[in-house]
């Protein structure tokens, strides 16, 4: 019987259920990309050397500072908390009314944000010593150094982070119900209320979000080995070969 039911609720509303997922993955998209560039730039500023310059050093300090408030709020308290904060608070404060499909995606782009950045500074910590006392050698500053020997590998190193991250996204815009956005676990819930049908409701719920992070994971998983490269290399084209001949004494 509920296997029917789970059948009649997804011919019915089948249009419901793909909206919500369209919305979840819209949200997780945007906010994961938005937030992966607010992480790395967060994260390569927390790892920049301390300079001489006592101006510059105060700015520096200054700045992370702010960094580290921003990262440990939003790493310490709950999305949901942080919606209902930003998406109400920001009327009652300053007056602010925020369409609910952009604030949920600031929401999940400053959260994630919070995440990366330390990601990427613990990508950048691993790095070896070594190439940044290379890179100085041979006349590079830092920028240079980050863009051209030590982001290529951090980016790479980090990426199944990144994508787990992802996938904490598309579970997590579920919080996001509470701003009345319309992803797929409020599309759901208004269609269990209309049936009363919670489990089987649920249940394609369930199954739509599996389908959705598994399909991230093998995605990530490719470009993965693409970045990896094949396991063996071999050498373009034929080796030399090296012919001996004898001269012949006159």
């Amino acid at each position: 019987m509920s296997f029917e039911w789970i059948v009649s609720i997804v011919s019915d509303n089948w249009p419901m259920f793909l909206r919500g997922a369209g919305i979840t993955l819209l949200i997780s998209i945007i906010g994961t990309i938005v937030g992966s560039v607010i992480g790395l730039l967060a994260g390569v500023i927390r790892t920049i050397p301390v300079p001489e310059r006592a101006a510059k050093r105060i700015i520096l300090k200054v700045v992370n500072i702010i960094l580290s408030v921003y990262i440990e709020f939003f790493r310490g308290t709950p999305m949901i908390v942080q919606a209902m904060v930003i998406y109400y608070g920001s009327m009652l404060a300053f007056n602010i009314d925020m369409n609910a499909l952009v604030a949920a995606v600031f929401i999940v782009s400053i959260n994630t944000g919070a995440y990366m950045a330390e990601i990427v500074r613990g990508g950048v910590i691993s790095i070896e010593k070594g190439q940044f006392e290379a890179a100085q050698a041979i006349g590079m500053n830092h920028i240079q150094t980050m863009l051209h020997v030590v982001l290529p590998q951090v980016i790479r190193n980090i990426l199944p982070a990144t994508g787990n991250q992802f996938i904490i996204n598309i579970k997590d815009t579920s919080v996001l119900n509470v701003i009345s956005v319309s992803e797929l676990f409020f599309q759901t819930k208004s269609i269990a209320g209309n049936n009363f049908r919670y489990f089987e409701s649920f249940f394609v719920a369930c199954v739509l979000y599996f389908v959705m992070t598994y399909t991230v994971t093998l995605i990530l998983r490719y470009f993965e080995r693409k970045l990896d490269g094949p396991e063996n290399y071999s050498m373009i084209g034929q080796p030399a070969q090296v012919t001996l001949t004898n001269t012949k004494e006159s």
